[in-house]
Parts: C-alpha cells; structure tokens; sequence
C-alpha cells in the first residue's frame, strides 16, 4: 500500500465516517422520504431522485447512535454499491479528503469480524471510520428490500 484514498467524510452526532469516494455519485439536501411497506428495519424509505427510486438507509442503526427525525440541515450521500443506489443520511457532510493508504487500520487489525467497517484512519482531530457500502446490507436486508422494492419499480 503506497498510494492514497479519497473519502467523503461525514458526520453523525460526534463520529466521523468516511465512504470512497469511488462509490459517491453526489450529495443533496434532504428531501422527503417516502415509507416502502416490507423493507428491512434499517431502510427508512425511498426517494425519487431525478425519476430514480432510490432506497434511503439510516446507518445511526448499524452504529447504535440515537435516533432522531430527519433535519432540513442533513444531506443524503447517493452512493452506488455493486448492487444497487443507497442514500445514506449524514448530519454534515465535511467534504472529500484525500489520506496515505497507509495510514488505514484495517478493520481484521482492530476486532476481527468487525461489520459494515473497512478500516480507521486517525486524524488530528479524531478518527474516521471507513464504511464498507458493500457489506452494509446483510443477505436477508438485501432480500427484504429487493421484494420490497419490485412494487416501486413496476
């Protein structure tokens, strides 16, 4: 590893996580987010983004962070994983930043097993988490939401 990666870093409550941004297509303010009956509990809903029904994920589940309503302040991250287009809510969305590959832990160094978790990267003023979008719905999320999603599409 001697090359570096680029991230979109974001914030929720106090922690900072950061996605590549290889899987960012852009970020917008928040829009209304539409109910979708038999999603999985961590899929808050959809928008529709330019005609394009995109599935919208809360990850303050994943991380255990409180709960809260949806801020005219927050931004949705469209991200595209292999699999589909997500809209990830963020607090803040800090911009994109550029670190040494080497600087990442690796999520195996830190707990093995570690989910949803590429590695850490510390900086000056913190850590920021890099989140795997690919490991971030489990098979049975990705079942749920794919019924979930075939009246949408139709």
């Amino acid at each position: 590893m001697n090359g570096s990666i680029q991230l979109v870093v974001f914030k929720l409550d106090a922690m900072k996580f950061g996605v590549l941004l290889s899987f960012v297509e852009r970020v917008v303010p928040v829009t209304e987010v539409t109910g979708l009956p038999g999603a999985p509990e961590i899929v808050l809903g959809i928008i529709n983004m330019k005609g394009k029904i995109i599935p919208v994920v809360n990850i303050r589940k994943r991380f255990r962070l409180p709960v809260r309503e949806i801020e005219l302040s927050d931004r949705f991250i469209i991200s595209r994983t292999s699999k589909r287009c997500l809209a990830i809510i963020a607090d803040e969305v800090d911009g994109v930043a550029e670190y040494p590959e080497q600087k990442i832990i690796t999520a195996a160094n830190i707990l093995p097993n570690l989910e949803y978790i590429e590695g850490v990267i510390k900086t000056e003023d913190g850590m920021v988490l890099i989140h795997d979008l690919e490991k971030f719905l489990s098979l049975d999320e990705v079942s749920a939401l794919d019924k979930a999603m075939i009246p949408v599409s139709e």
